[in-house]
């Protein structure tokens, strides 16, 4: 018996020497990339709070002192998709779901349209989520040898809180990819019909709704809500998989134009789901050539060590994100279920920061240049301030230099500002 006794006793230290140890200690690289990154998540709020301090603890959680932000672990999700494109859930209810979930920073990243932002900020700024504007770019990729062949390439791209540098080109560049997505449509319910599966074109534009371009699970759904499959996944497996009998193409750019042109407007270009690539490692050389940032590497299951290979050898940054669209079934990630290592994440701010400061600097200094109304209104976008229209904006008045200066404040850091100069916004005041 006292044997028996002291075995368990024994057992039992082992239990709580091994739940004792569960509790990681972060590096000193984790912890420094947790304080950077932890400051710039809650940038907006800190910025009301100047006497606010920082605090981390061992459970790689912040605790924001003489605030009211909860101490809670980050969770960021780089790749969503809402009904403005192919999700099932509205921007407003895809940020709920997304608080519901834990997750602190969302990029809501619709095919070809950025319609979903100013939906998903609002919804956001209720729950204190953090939004990375994104869009997700179909395009083509040509490989210009006769050996290899066309095939589709998703280039994410990720925004600052001031949107694109140049939105009217961003949003012409993406009108006419959606347009080519209603000649795509319709090319592949024709061909449906000569397989002798008919859908209607009416179906398909009623389960996209108003205003959005259909696109492959439109049609899958219209399949399935006419029983010719009996799921969304049967009718991708056997109809409209790339290349299969029911499949077509659009209207795409090149996929190198859809980088250099992320690039141009202030954005960092990603490449989406690189392991779906018939030639992956053709793409990443080509698109890292015309300006590509960095890779998803990282999924639900796990970071894929061919692709994160990939990226250290053509020195991109490693990213990743569930590409939720709130279908159901077991098949789907969950939203904010892809884990991404801190130091990956502070090494993507690291990489965009500067970006979108610049990007902020470029919106802002056009506005100094022509101070017009619709400059002013580039600015506030995706602001939480808002101007009433109509005023009849012709100079730069005190009132929109400190709105802007609000926004600057909620955007950067002080350093930030300090380094991409926004001085010039105090002195165009001062101008007759």
């Amino acid at each position: 018996m006292g044997s028996n006794s002291c075995n368990h006793n024994k057992h039992s230290k082992k239990k709580n020497n091994k739940r004792s140890g569960t509790k990681k200690r972060m590096t000193l690289e984790q912890s420094l990339a947790y304080k950077s990154v932890t400051e710039w998540v809650f940038l907006d709020t800190l910025s009301c709070s100047p006497n606010s301090t920082i605090a981390i603890d061992d459970d790689f959680k912040v605790k924001l002192v003489h605030t009211k932000v909860p101490a809670d672990k980050l969770v960021f999700e780089l790749h969503s998709h809402s009904i403005c494109s192919d999700g099932f859930l509205s921007p407003s209810k895809l940020v709920e779901r997304a608080h519901q979930f834990g997750v602190k920073v969302l990029s809501l990243t619709d095919h070809d349209t950025m319609a979903g932002i100013p939906q998903a900020l609002e919804a956001a700024r209720k729950v204190g989520i953090k939004i990375i504007p994104g869009v997700e770019i179909s395009t083509i990729f040509n490989p210009r040898t006769d050996t290899g062949s066309e095939e589709p390439v998703h280039v994410l791209a990720y925004y600052s809180s001031c949107g694109p540098s140049n939105y009217e080109k961003l949003d012409q560049f993406l009108a006419n990819i959606r347009e080519g997505r209603y000649l795509r449509a319709e090319n592949m319910i024709s061909k449906l019909n000569k397989l002798k599966l008919p859908i209607r074109w009416e179906n398909v534009e009623k389960i996209a709704g108003d205003g959005v371009a259909p696109g492959r699970l439109h049609v899958a759904r219209a399949m399935v809500e006419a029983g010719h499959v009996e799921n969304l996944k049967q009718a991708f497996s056997r109809y409209l998989y790339d290349g299969g009998p029911a499949y077509s193409t659009g209207s795409e750019p090149d996929a190198e134009e859809a980088v250099r042109l992320v690039c141009e407007t202030g954005g960092v270009a990603v490449l989406a789901h690189p392991w779906a690539l018939k030639n992956p490692v053709a793409i990443i050389r080509r698109l890292k050539e015309a300006g590509l940032h960095g890779l998803e590497v990282y999924r639900s299951d796990g970071k894929l060590a061919a692709f994160s290979d990939l990226a250290d050898t053509y020195d991109l940054l490693k990213l990743g994100g569930s590409d939720y669209h709130a279908r159901g079934g077991s098949s789907e990630s969950a939203l904010g279920s892809v884990s991404l290592p801190m130091v990956a994440v502070h090494e993507f701010l690291k990489v965009a920061r500067p970006i979108w400061c610049g990007a902020i600097k470029k919106t802002v200094d056009q506005y100094i240049t022509e101070p017009t109304e619709s400059n002013l209104e580039h600015i506030l976008r995706y602001a939480k301030i808002k101007v009433v229209k109509g005023g009849g904006v012709s100079s730069i008045t005190t009132r929109n230099v400190e709105i802007i200066h609000e926004c600057l404040s909620q955007w950067l850091t002080n350093e930030e500002q300090k380094s991409c100069d926004f001085e010039a916004v105090t002195l165009a005041e001062d101008k007759p």
